[in-house]
């Protein structure tokens, strides 16, 4: 694994993502008790070595967050409780300071090698840079090294977070002002899309691997069989080459609009594809979704009616929804605002949030409410 943070990042950013890390982990320290800290570990990108550079007249600048998980002893809960406060000052400090996110995940050693596998563990487990702590700290939690391991339901919260991006891109694109700020949101969404939509089929078949690169190279060398295989290798090409060499939107808003109907077109067959080897039903279009079944199977019935409590109130539990998990009223209607927003049955949507939506950008603001919590 590389020590670098990026590619071909300058050593400048080098050495800049190299001491603000080292800061961050001082500072830490100071928070967390020696007894108690088990580690800190640089994860996503950057922790990886393929964080985005971006190219500047001053420079190269880093473009993704930084993103840290803080091992601590005992349990996640209490120890939000007692050190969140200060972690979460801290991240708006460095925040400031770096011009980037900075984001942390309070969870411990034993709680990720207890867990099941899912993309982020196996990114995390792949990848990372110990700034605190030993460095074998992850060695408990090797078995999630293996990408067959990553389950299917995985996959989809994928393509379901990469769509919701989709969306909230639309939303800007609809909406009446539109500035250089909208305009590189949007093309960033369009761009993490477009690499989901490569990695979404790799996952499903076992072949998803920690590198973009090698990711891009696994496309190229197997076919697909429903869809366009240049088509989606283009994809995936120009989302990897976003991700590694971002830059911002200079393409005008007609045009940042076209191409987002060309992804969002695409994305309907790529997500259509995962859901019917997920849930062993077709889907001919994104009506047939909303009336076939229960899409989050693989979650327990108790624990999903505590949740509704917790969210939405005693009122979470009427009209048979008791049981259902929260993230399926997000698949129903990202699927039908994004893929039929002239066809949106309001009264169902709000059915399904225990929410009274009346239109398309009211919908989308609700549907952004809850998915932060479900994501």
């Amino acid at each position: 694994m590389s020590q670098r943070f990026t590619l071909d990042g300058s050593e400048a950013l080098e050495n800049e993502l190299e001491q603000s890390c080292h800061e961050i982990a001082r500072e830490v320290a100071r928070i967390v008790p020696s007894e108690m800290l088990q580690a800190l570990v640089l994860c996503g990108g950057y922790g990886r070595g393929e964080g985005g550079v971006l190219k500047t007249e001053k420079g190269d600048r880093p473009y993704n967050d930084l993103e840290f998980f803080l091992f601590i002893r005992g349990l996640a809960r209490i120890n939000e409780h007692r050190f969140g406060s200060a972690i979460h000052a801290l991240e708006q400090k460095m925040t400031a300071k770096i011009g980037i996110d900075i984001e942390f995940k309070i969870s411990s050693v034993e709680t990720i090698a207890q867990g099941e596998t899912t993309m982020f563990s196996y990114d995390l487990v792949q990848g990372h840079r110990v700034f605190l702590g030993p460095e074998d700290v992850l060695q408990t939690s090797q078995h999630h090294t293996d990408a067959r391991k990553i389950p299917l339901h995985e996959v989809t919260r994928l393509l379901m977070n990469r769509c919701s991006g989709l969306l909230f891109a639309k939303s800007r694109l609809l909406a009446s002002d539109f500035s250089q700020g909208d305009a590189d949101f949007v093309l960033r969404n369009i761009r993490k899309a477009q690499l989901a939509m490569g990695d979404a089929i790799l996952a499903m078949e076992g072949r998803y691997h920690w590198s973009c690169r090698k990711r891009q190279e696994e496309l190229i060398h197997h076919g697909h069989l429903f869809m366009p295989k240049e088509e989606l290798e283009r994809h995936h090409r120009e989302g990897v080459e976003f991700k590694l060499h971002p830059r911002q939107a200079v393409e005008s808003r007609e045009e940042l609009s076209c191409l987002h109907q060309k992804v969002v077109d695409l994305a309907w067959s790529v997500f259509a594809f995962v859901e019917m080897k997920r849930l062993r039903r077709s889907f001919a279009d994104p009506a047939m979704y909303l009336t076939s079944g229960d899409k989050c199977p693989e979650t327990n019935q108790v624990k999903n009616a505590l949740i509704r409590l917790r969210c939405f109130g005693w009122r979470g539990w009427k009209n048979g929804l008791a049981f259902r998990y929260p993230r399926e009223a997000l698949l129903h209607a990202m699927v039908v605002l994004l893929w039929r927003p002239e066809e949106v049955d309001y009264g169902f949507l709000s059915k399904q949030w225990v929410q009274t939506v009346s239109d398309w950008q009211q919908a989308v603001e609700w549907y952004q409410k809850l998915w932060n919590r479900f994501n």
